[in-house]
């Protein structure tokens, strides 16, 4: 090869190189969009390409979550709010139990004069086990993250204006021992979920406007001691499955519109002391030495 060829390998190379870094260069201002005008990419934002993750439940948390209640619910105008939004240990906070971490494990606000809607992020209060709200002012649906309460045992919402469904999701609450949503303005089906709570030991649902049948699956709550769904607006005919309900003792079922013959299955509950059904449209009597009760039974139709 001669001077001339050897120049023009040289020159080849120079050439190939460059045009590699050129190329390279060209890929890198593709992303800004500097690179002609044929191809645009838009940069892809930060908080779709990555999940912020939630920060770990703590006694940090806990705070933030009550401060939010707090304001959420008109905080400032309850008849006792005792160290609130405070630096003071949360168990100093008016109705406010911890843990020996710090923790909140009980929250007793019933009758403070809670006036506002539930917050979402109660979910965060993860080490939760009573909740009492009862006599607020708390319009609107019960929500749904309270299901994430896993540790939840007493939650006490009876009169505090909620209406809407009972959510389904409340079945989740395997610890749940006592659940009370007395004098609302609750509406629709009881959700066969509820069957799924078999800690459950008192179901209070009285003075709502609850409708439609009750469900059958509730005869799996076998731990249940009292079950009161008087004055709502059931109908259909008690179902012989609450016969299963062993320790049962109050079963309050007055002022619906249920039918039918009192099920002889109900003879099965052999602890139930007090059985009223009276204005239904109920037909007939079983005995009451066929309940083996104490007490009394009152049945009758309207």
């Amino acid at each position: 090869m001669g001077v001339s060829g050897l120049f023009a390998v040289q020159r080849w190379i120079s050439v190939g190189r460059a045009a590699w870094l050129a190329a390279l260069l060209c890929a890198a201002a593709l992303v800004s969009g500097a690179c002609g005008q044929s191809v645009s990419v838009e940069p892809t934002p930060l908080h779709t390409a990555l999940t912020t993750p939630h920060p770990s439940p703590s006694a940090a948390t806990d705070r933030a979550a009550l401060v939010t209640l707090y304001k959420a619910t008109g905080g400032p105008d309850w008849h006792y709010n005792n160290s609130w939004l405070t630096n003071d240990l949360l168990e100093n906070w008016r109705g406010v139990t911890t843990d020996q971490n710090g923790r909140v494990i009980g929250l007793e606000l019933g009758g403070l004069g809670l006036k506002g809607k539930i917050p979402s992020d109660f979910a965060n209060l993860s080490e939760l086990k009573v909740l009492d709200l009862g006599g607020s002012d708390l319009p609107g649906e019960i929500p749904r993250e309270l299901s994430y309460l896993t540790k939840l045992e007493s939650l006490y919402l009876g009169g505090s204006s909620l209406s809407g469904p009972i959510p389904p999701e409340l079945g989740n609450l395997s610890s749940l021992g006592m659940l009370n949503l007395r004098a609302n303005n609750l509406t629709e089906e009881i959700p066969p979920e509820l069957g799924s709570l078999t800690s459950l030991k008192h179901l209070i649902a009285d003075f709502n406007e609850l409708s439609g049948e009750i469900p059958p699956e509730l005869g799996r709550l076998t731990n249940l001691v009292s079950l009161d769904l008087s004055w709502n607006r059931l109908s259909g005919e008690i179902p012989p499955e609450l016969g299963n309900l062993s320790k049962l003792n109050s079963l309050v079922l007055n002022d619906n519109n249920l039918e039918g013959l009192v099920p002889l299955e109900l003879a099965n509950a052999r602890q139930l002391n007090y059985l009223t059904l009276e204005n239904n449209q109920i037909i007939g009597c079983i005995p009451i030495s066929q309940f083996r009760m104490r007490g009394h039974c009152l049945i009758g139709s309207r």
